[in-house]
């Protein structure tokens, strides 16, 4: 009882102190990150992360994290809604850019007096593979195949991080930024681009940085979106030098742009401390899909389209299946002055998760229109239970549901229910030991895709690369 009566009143405390105080929030994302692929998860004995390790130790690991997509533009979008990105049509790489009528984490943050920024991948605006809003948006666009030219800048201009809540944006994949500060003081320009000379990831590292030291003062809300391990790969000596020659090729470059990051990790975290706003400053660190390890891991010449290096073990699959591998990623949150230390918490979470969260951190009235839920109450364990009853996936020709310790996954016409909480995770599959489960878990996903754009669960491979990927199962 004495130790609910404190719990009740520290809760009570900081409560008060953060409505005066409203904590920072960071997230980092990555690009095709493995699950295995930080070295507090303990799956491989290769990588290098201290840093972000630190992160884990003194805040939470999260060993169900989950993202709403095994592949980059769902899943980005669907982070930063807090919506199942399928309800506003937004399936797969190739469909629409972001809505511009869907409300970001950036413009409700905004709205509860936060100043708001962002670097790195953005992948939101519109792009030559989505063919759905060039037909509608562009039908003087003829043909079935479009090249990136084919799109002028003032068509994806509205949908830049600029246009979306960002107050400040440092936008860019390696040397070329959409930016409206600079790394050398300038804090109020015109939005446009720049040529940042530099390795890419430090250069994300340093807006990150430079964004923290201009806005210290006030509660703000910073996106540093990664561009790594994400092919082309590329590192410099500096973090090249840190892993012995004798390795695949591809491995070694990831485990050095991961090494580049875990360094940003701990620039940030120092910048924090510098600034006196490390206790009150949210951290999540999350990727946004599994690694591509393209069948077999081969370390193809060259650093470009192939595997990247990375690696989802212990889970079966990669990034563009909804199978654990794809879609189970490192999630970790940090947040010294209001969450426990060391905490390793295996309930079912999700991306979305991470803009209700926000929401509520800020101050903002819950709303329906988030699928997410606030984290906080149940990592410091005043809420009882798990987060979510059931969390979904539907992705080409798949579509999955995670209820408790069971996954349904339907893939064309071929259906698979695994305990993923089990040793055999997804190698095993339990649909005939257990077809009343089955039954309740895909009418429930049944239920749920209901309530989408396009509606119903695909009972057909997408395409040719579905079939490719069932191979996964069809041993079973």
């Amino acid at each position: 009882m004495n130790k609910i009566f404190f719990l009740v009143l520290f809760l009570m405390l900081h409560v008060e102190s953060f409505t005066q105080n409203k904590p920072n929030i960071i997230v980092i994302f990555t690009d095709d990150q493995g699950y295995a692929d930080i070295g507090i998860n303990g799956q491989v004995d290769d990588i290098k992360t201290p840093n972000i390790d630190l992160l884990a130790k003194n805040g939470v690991r999260m060993t169900s994290g989950y993202v709403t997509a095994p592949q980059c533009i769902p899943s980005r979008s669907g982070l930063l809604t807090g919506r199942y990105q399928q309800r506003f049509g937004l399936d797969h790489n190739g469909t629409i850019p972001l809505p511009l009528d869907e409300v970001l984490i950036s413009q409700r943050m905004k709205k509860a007096g936060y100043v708001t920024g962002m670097t790195g991948k953005w992948h939101l605006e519109p792009n030559h593979q989505q063919k759905l809003w060039i037909n509608k948006n562009m039908p003087e666009l003829k043909g079935e195949k479009f090249k990136p030219s084919d799109i002028p800048f003032e068509k994806k201009e509205p949908y830049m991080s600029s246009n979306r809540g960002f107050d400040k944006t440092f936008q860019g994949y390696v040397q070329n930024y959409w930016a409206n500060y600079s790394l050398d003081g300038k804090e109020d320009m015109e939005a446009q681009w720049i040529i940042q000379d530099g390795y890419r990831l430090d250069i994300q590292t340093n807006a990150t940085v430079k964004f923290i030291e201009n806005n210290s003062d006030k509660p703000f809300f910073y996106y540093t979106s990664y561009f790594a391990p994400h092919v082309p790969l590329g590192a410099t000596k500096k973090y090249l030098d840190r892993f012995p020659e004798d390795m695949p090729q591809r491995r070694r470059y990831c485990l050095a742009m991961m090494s580049a990051i875990d360094d940003g990790v701990g620039k940030i975290k120092e910048t924090l401390k510098k600034e006196g706003i490390e206790d009150n400053t949210v951290i999540f660190f999350i990727s946004d899909n599994g690694a591509p390890l393209k069948l077999h891991m081969e370390d193809k010449p060259g650093v470009g389209v192939g595997w990247d290096g990375s690696k989802n073990t212990p889970w079966v699959g990669e990034k563009g299946m909804i199978s654990e591998g794809g879609i189970r990623v490192p999630f970790i949150m940090n947040w010294p002055a209001g969450l426990p230390k060391g905490l390793v918490y295996d309930k079912p979470v999700i991306s979305l998760d991470v803009a209700a969260t926000c929401n509520a951190l800020a101050g903002l009235q819950d709303t329906e229109e988030l699928d997410g839920t606030n984290l906080i109450p149940y990592l410091n364990n005043v809420k009882k239970g798990a987060p979510h009853e059931a969390l979904f996936w539907r992705f080409w020709g798949q579509s999955a549901i995670r209820m408790g310790d069971y996954k349904f996954l339907q893939s064309g016409q071929y259906e698979y229910l695994f305990d993923v909480t089990s040793l055999e995770h997804e190698n095993k599959n339990l649909i005939d030991e257990y077809p009343k489960k089955a039954k309740v878990l895909k009418k429930r996903l049944q239920q749920w895709s209901r309530e989408l754009k396009n509606s119903g669960i695909p009972v057909k491979d997408f395409n040719a690369q579905d079939a490719v990927f069932r191979n996964y199962y069809l041993k079973l």
